[in-house]
């Protein structure tokens, strides 16, 4: 019978992985971006944190793609070594009993490195890898979204084992048996090497996120459920139900202690041994928070209170372990409870979540709740769909990600969920997304808490790649309508929002309805972190500095000044506001020693660089002494970056990766800041820009570009008619352009704003070209039906006019 041991706080956000590789240290790292050493004299002492423990490495992998090794006990905080290789997110590590360390990645590649060197890719799977384990020095398994796992031997693989219906994440060895698997399909699988499945445990409700093997024979798992569950011969022997929702990591002490880390940023150590439990009143304290979480009464069905059977029922032992039973307190609230250790437990009140028990539909598909969020004043409310028996965090991030807000907006999401329904979830749900904030990692053109070009509060609702909002074109992107007296400035606002008891929301006027065309303001990709990117490239640099092989690429004293002069420039001039002409006060040598390193770095590294040369493009276009032919030789740097010449060879069998669509985004993005509209009626970027710029969109092969690059390249070609309209009549003629312009808007089909705004340079061109070809019209009349929008309607019905009239 496992019962608490310790309570271990000091993390700030959910705790994400836990080890101890003796009684004596655990380790823990979590979301909050920092890894943490715990220490205690003996295993019956408390647990302190330390920077002193004398140990050998500890090993962390991280979203930037890199793995750090650290020295225990060395007095700093910097790394020993970094593991570069990877290109996305790395989210799994193990090292074996011989020191191989094995990382798998959201990149579909696991890799082995030996003596902090590369020793073998291991390529095979189609989606992320998500566990990865050593059997030997050469024989390896790896676990992944795709539902297989994989045994290699070197770097080939031998086996693939399926059974799992959804993605697998995560793996342990089991002493003379082979090994098990857990699964976001709520099971846990015991395997033989040669490809038998042995055991199916299910028990879960949820998502089984971690596993591990005691060391008396045991398996424990942790999941979604709020649970920690311990597996004995095939059966579930023992629930530990967490005052959390999402228990992330489950591991063990080498005295056969469990550790856990769970989503309230808290880790804890259960003991089987009494002398180890922690005192009468922690475990009281600790049995009091579990009972005290809210559960809605939609995670259980339909519950009519009146004939359930009252406290009386708790006199019947369960017939399980992990059972669950309701029951009627004496107050008349509905209680409940889990059948664990032989005794049933208190884990919660159903509470009755705001709103209605009726179902709703949203998108073809049934949803407890549909909430209508005001994001912007005078544009559509935006829809919130959730399900009473899901993740908050897994909600959030989808609404986010659907509506391309930005992911700083995450916590805030969250809170609005949880105040609207009122309780914690228990149950499963059948969308995963691995929820995580990213709000202390850099993302290429995102703003962050902190920015210095974060959204104000006038402006609503903040689009992660433009800063100005969902686009509405009827005024300049720069323009906003002052806040209401009282209303509230936060995005997440609306009819179902909440308010103090007593206080009432006064809902904006009604905008006037204004016509759209022609549309003159160029929409930038402005938006930026300096802090954040600067802090990338430059641990970026320290990677490629420790890498014997590639350390001569690395930055020079006198790049780095040049640099450390651009990012104060940009954290001074990135928060102003309107489409003015930018000071002049950088110089084509900064702008050529951006190119130049570009030039050098790997493809993997070059994101940060192409992000500064699209905000040098927006902030500072005209340096002083930039030659003629600039514009040719930044266009140039930018394909070369991007490898751009080998898009066309782009296909379903042959997608990018993910570091090179990474750049062909970013690429984009600084592409549509070559041009801009000035209010002083002066443009950049018109004819020494446009014809280039026209010709390289040849090679962009449209229906295998993601949803952030087709937004992108759609922003791009209205910039192109925006400046044609103000300088360039003739490109709004030009075939090859109309023809990206036709084809965006035909064959986009999934995201609204790249048709929307494909459609605005559609419009542009119909009016500045006196374009009357009547071919359009059903071109145009079919958007509206693909995406019922008013804005589609409004700006469908004008551009008819134009053909028509």
């Amino acid at each position: 019978m496992y019962k608490l041991s310790a309570t271990l706080n000091g993390h700030s956000q959910d705790v994400r992985a836990v080890a101890s590789p003796s009684p004596t240290l655990l380790l823990s790292a979590s979301r909050d971006s920092t890894a943490i050493v715990w220490t205690r004299p003996d295993d019956k002492s408390s647990w302190t944190i330390s920077e002193t423990y004398k140990a050998s490495y500890m090993v962390t992998g991280s979203q930037d793609s890199l793995i750090n090794v650290y020295v225990i006990g060395s007095g700093t905080d910097e790394p020993a070594y970094r593991l570069i290789g990877h290109s996305d997110n790395v989210c799994s590590l193990n090292i074996s009993a011989e020191g191989l360390i094995i990382s798998g990645s959201w990149d579909r590649t696991a890799r082995v490195w030996k003596d902090f060197k590369n020793l073998y890719e291991l390529r095979g799977h189609e989606l992320s890898v998500l566990a990865a384990i050593a059997l030997t020095e050469t024989e390896f398994l790896t676990a992944s979204a795709d539902k297989t796992i994989r045994l290699w031997d070197h770097h080939k693989q031998v086996r693939t084992f399926t059974g799992h219906t959804d993605a697998v994440r995560g793996l342990t060895l089991i002493p003379e048996i082979g090994f098990a698997s857990c699964s976001n399909d709520g099971d846990v699988r015991v395997w033989t090497v040669e490809g038998d499945s042995i055991f199916v445990l299910s028990g879960h409700t949820s998502f089984v996120y971690s596993i591990a093997a005691l060391p008396n024979g045991d398996i424990v798992s942790s999941g979604e459920d709020r649970t920690v569950r311990v597996w004995r011969d095939g059966e579930s022997s023992q629930v530990i139900v967490h005052p959390a929702i999402s228990v992330w990591t489950v591991s063990y002490t080498p005295n056969g202690d469990i550790v856990s880390g769970a989503s309230d940023k808290a880790i804890r150590v259960f003991s089987a041994t009494e002398e180890r439990w922690a005192s009468e009143g922690d475990l009281k304290a600790f049995d009091d928070l579990v009972a005290s979480q809210a559960i809605p009464t939609q995670s259980a069905g339909s519950v009519d209170k009146s004939k359930l059977p009252g406290e009386e029922a708790l006199n019947t032992p369960g017939k399980k372990e992990g059972e669950n039973k309701l029951v009627r307190s004496a107050s008349g609230a509905v209680d409940v409870y889990t059948w664990t250790g032989g005794s049933w437990l208190k884990v919660g009140e159903m509470t009755d979540a705001v709103g209605t028990t009726e179902k709703k539909t949203y998108m073809g598909k049934e949803w407890d709740y549909v909430f209508e969020v005001d994001v912007q004043e005078g544009a559509p409310k935006l829809q919130l769909p959730y399900n009473a028996n899901e993740n908050p965090y897994v909600a959030a991030q989808r609404f986010l990600g659907q509506n391309d807000l930005p992911m700083s907006y995450l916590d805030q999401v969250v809170k609005f969920i949880e105040q609207q329904v009122g309780g914690v979830n228990i149950g499963s749900s059948n969308e995963y997304v691995d929820p995580f904030t990213g709000a202390s990692r850099y993302q290429p053109g995102s703003s962050a808490a902190g920015s210095s070009a974060a959204p104000s509060a006038a402006s609503g609702y903040s689009d992660p790649f433009t800063g100005a909002g969902r686009y509405q074109p009827a005024a300049s992107p720069y323009s906003a309508s002052p806040t209401p007296p009282g209303a509230f400035s936060d995005p997440f606002t609306g009819a179902s929002r909440y308010a103090p008891p007593g206080t009432t929301v006064t809902p904006p006027p009604p905008a006037q309805k204004t016509k759209t065309l022609p549309v003159r303001w160029t929409l930038p990709f402005r938006q930026c972190n300096v802090p954040a990117m600067r802090t990338k490239l430059l641990q970026l640099n320290d990677a490629i500095k420790s890498e014997v092989t590639i350390s001569v690429i690395s930055l020079s004293k006198p790049e780095l000044g040049v640099l450390e002069r651009i990012f104060n420039f940009l954290q001074k001039v990135s928060g102003s506001v309107g489409p003015s002409k930018p000071p002049s006060e950088l110089t084509w040598t900064d702008v050529d020693t951006v190119l130049q390193i570009l030039a050098r770095w790997p493809e993997g590294q070059r994101f940060p660089l192409i992000d500064l040369v699209r905000l040098l493009l927006f902030f500072a276009p005209l340096p002083a002494g930039a030659p003629p032919n600039a514009s040719s030789l930044i266009l140039e740097a930018l394909l070369e970056a991007s490898n751009w010449n080998n898009l066309p060879k782009v296909s379903e069998e042959q997608p990018m990766s993910k570091s090179w669509e990474t750049n062909v985004l970013l690429v984009l993005r600084a592409f549509a800041n070559c041009l801009q509209v000035w209010t002083d009626g002066t443009t950049y970027g018109a004819n020494d820009w446009i014809s280039s710029l026209i010709t390289s969109l040849n090679a962009l092969p449209y229906e295998y570009l993601s949803k952030t690059q087709r937004l992108a390249y759609a922003t791009l070609l209205l910039n192109i008619s925006c400046v044609g309209l103000a300088k360039s009549p003739d490109s709004l003629k030009n075939t090859q352009y109309q023809g990206y312009v036709l084809k965006a808007v035909q064959q986009e089909a999934s995201d609204s704003e790249t048709a929307y705004r494909a459609l605005v340079a559609l419009g542009n061109i119909v009016g500045g070209s006196q374009n009357r070809d009547s071919s359009l019209l059903s071109v145009v009349e079919a958007v509206p039906t693909r995406f019922p929008e008013d804005r589609m309607r409004t700006l469908a019905a004008e551009i008819k006019l134009f053909l028509t009239g």
